[in-house]
């Protein structure tokens, strides 16, 4: 089966945010103070406006230790690992760029690839899943797995949490990765909860692990 060929502006997108890791790398080389890269990058794209990433910016004291660094960073990293793949085709029961994912695919794949943390594969599995915490929606932060009910179950989608009211997710057959506004209507009373790392399991992460067996794909649209 020829591999699905990425459109001028799904080429266009991913070489923005290739462009974005590259600058903000170099950036927190440089700067001997913490920068917040995911509210750097989502502002400067237009995905949150410029207060919110002040803010989150001026939340972060000079001198934090280096274990919140860590998490900060693994957060950072998670989100723009995610936004890398704005585009990508929705496909039930995919898990892979080549394939195209599915909403559960998509959070399994990132975050194996950003933390190193293995999501088991079904959506209501990674709502319940060890070493995540539940998190109330008014204390969401970028990395967050963010939780709806759209298909009559609790746990029937699943996306990321990018900041200011947003999430990126795999959303439906024809569709493909994208930002949406957890606002709007449709999600906010869809919404049944959040997911978060716990930090301990975060910070003793490797920086790369070996992949895990892949359960068998059960789609969730």
């Amino acid at each position: 089966m020829p591999t699905r060929q990425p459109t001028l502006a799904t080429r266009a997108r991913r070489s923005l945010c290739a462009s974005a890791l590259l600058l903000l790398a170099a950036g927190a080389s440089a700067a001997p103070d913490p920068v917040d890269a995911v509210s750097k990058y989502l502002a400067d794209n237009g995905l949150v406006n410029g207060s919110a990433a002040s803010e989150a910016s001026a939340s972060v004291a000079p001198a934090e230790n280096a274990f919140v660094g860590r998490i900060r960073d693994k957060a950072s990293d998670m989100v723009l690992t995610a936004m890398n793949f704005l585009g990508v085709p929705y496909r039930r029961g995919g898990s892979s760029v080549d394939r195209g994912f599915d909403c559960s695919g998509f959070t399994r794949h990132v975050f194996e690839m950003s933390v190193g943390l293995v999501l088991p594969r079904r959506v209501d599995e990674q709502a319940t899943a060890p070493g995540l915490i539940a998190v109330k929606r008014d204390e969401l932060k970028p990395g967050d797995l963010v939780f709806f009910n759209t298909l009559k179950r609790t746990f029937s989608h699943v996306g990321i949490y990018v900041g200011d009211g947003k999430f990126i997710h795999s959303p439906r057959t024809g569709g493909e990765v994208r930002v949406e506004d957890m606002r709007f209507v449709y999600w906010a009373k869809r919404f049944t909860g959040a997911r978060r790392a716990e930090p301990k399991v975060a910070a003793n992460l490797p920086d790369s692990s070996a992949a895990a067996p892949t359960a068998p794909a059960v789609a969730t649209h």
